[in-house]
């Protein structure tokens, strides 16, 4: 008889996210997105930071369900442009543009710089039990001069990490999955959640 798995919300109802987090704490919990709690509400992101991002939605979450719940938030940094887009990764283009905006105003304000260093930061706030714990994945790379690949999503198909010749998005999810700066941040949280 196998173990009940728990029940644990992720503050999202972004299908790629949940997928890739759902294969990596599958085993362990039945990942709830906000859909399957019929949570429509768009929770506002008024932090300055991925912390205070990823802690203003588990906080809604917790207050409104008071079930144990966890939140990201992500941000491409990019070191010529002093870790812009950062916490305004997703709307970088303006609120109502699309990731393709978001990539092509990036590749223009790269235009001419030698440096194109960047990072992704993923930062996670969990709430269980009422007690709140955060944690944090980076990886490394640089961007690309033109988007390539067809997997992923975001600035997958200009990100290059470090240690490969492929973007994020000609990787595919299953090597995306193991090396990426989300993956790195669920693997501290599942650890974290499996002590428990």
């Amino acid at each position: 008889m196998g173990t009940r798995r728990k029940k644990i919300v992720f503050a999202t109802n972004n299908a790629h996210k949940l997928e890739e987090v759902q294969a990596m704490l599958g085993e362990y919990y039945q990942v709830l997105s906000l859909q399957d709690l019929g949570e429509n509400t768009d929770i506002p992101e008024t932090g300055t930071t991925l912390e205070e991002n990823a802690m203003i939605k588990a906080d809604y979450l917790w207050k409104k369900y008071r079930q144990n719940c966890f939140a990201d938030d992500t941000g491409l940094e990019v070191e010529a442009l002093n870790n812009a887009p950062g916490v305004y990764s997703a709307r970088y283009a303006g609120e109502q543009k699309s990731s393709a905006d978001n990539v092509k105003k990036l590749l223009n304000e790269l235009q001419g710089k030698d440096n194109r260093n960047a990072r992704f930061r993923t930062v996670i706030a969990l709430i269980q039990d009422g007690k709140r714990y955060q944690f944090e994945g980076i990886v490394n790379g640089v961007i690309t001069e033109i988007p390539a690949g067809e997997s992923g999503f975001g600035y997958d198909p200009v990100f290059q990490p470090d240690g490969y010749q492929e973007t994020f998005a000609e990787l595919g999810l299953d090597i995306k999955n193991k090396i990426s700066h989300r993956a790195k941040a669920v693997e501290q949280l599942a650890l974290f959640l499996r002590r428990k």
